[in-house]
């Protein structure tokens, strides 16, 4: 009997550059509905922006939000650190048009653009963070993305990358796979955004384990990058990585920690 179409087997080609940013621009709308369903969604984004490890107000600091989408990273961010200057960057206008929509006690500079473009955006660095959320495996090139990061910190600046990324073990990969299909995917087709949430559940699979996450991340040139997983439902699922751009080009080592 063939696999089911369901399966991660047969998983459709994923969505890329312009057509996946048509997709979120299509999803937009209802985006935060379905963010809502899930549990500690947003205060674990809280979480991760504490792990950078800024001084508390965040006052007198740049922070680059990349991938902001309608704004919950960006709120984090607000949230955690009150006197951050903070830019927020995405690809697709009807996300960033739901961010900016959003109110919030200190403004926040909003860009259109993708990662690529963000010197012609008139994005300009030094940063002393950048916090990059449900990013990575959404693009064609995380390891270019990553050495845009590094570019646009400054020496000690900190990077988060708050991802899906699989523990690897079986039991992690089934959680997934049972929410998506079980429950997004249903929802997400009833309102017209089945392809774009097809790409989000496949996409998770087929990207970096946690422990290879944090080597790409240490690759790209970072140094003390520790991999922290996430609390509630989606332990072993989500991940923060942080690390920090060194003065000169070097690799700290990964360290595996347990939830902060």
């Amino acid at each position: 009997m063939p696999p089911s179409p369901r399966t991660p087997r047969t998983r459709p080609p994923l969505l890329r550059d312009a057509e996946l940013a048509g997709a979120f621009d299509h999803a937009a709308r209802s985006y935060d509905t379905l963010v809502a369903a899930n549990p500690g969604y947003h205060a674990q984004l809280r979480r991760s922006v504490r792990r950078l490890g800024l001084p508390p107000d965040g006052s007198g600091l740049r922070v680059l939000d990349l991938g902001c989408g309608t704004g919950a990273s960006t709120a984090a961010l607000a949230a955690v650190l009150p006197g951050a200057d903070i830019t927020a960057v995405d690809a697709s206008a009807g996300m960033l048009r739901r961010a900016a929509a959003r109110r919030r006690p200190r403004p926040v500079r909003f860009v259109h653009a993708p990662v690529e473009r963000l010197a012609e955006a008139g994005v300009q660095g030094p940063f002393d963070a950048v916090f990059a959320a449900y990013l990575l495996r959404n693009t064609a090139d995380p390891d270019a993305v990553l050495a845009t990061a590094r570019r646009l910190l400054a020496p000690h600046g900190r990077l988060a990358v708050h991802e899906y990324a699989l523990s690897g073990r079986a039991v992690h990969r089934a959680v997934w796979t049972a929410v998506c299909g079980g429950l997004l995917l249903p929802v997400a087709t009833l309102l017209g955004d089945g392809p774009l949430y097809r790409h989000l559940w496949h996409s998770v699979v087929a990207f970096d384990t946690a422990g290879a996450l944090g080597r790409r991340v240490e690759r790209a040139g970072f140094e003390r990058v520790r991999v922290l997983p996430l609390p509630g439902w989606q332990t072993g699922i989500t991940y923060t990585v942080v690390a920090r751009r060194p003065d000169e080009a070097g690799c700290g080592g990964v360290d595996a920690e347990g939830p902060r």
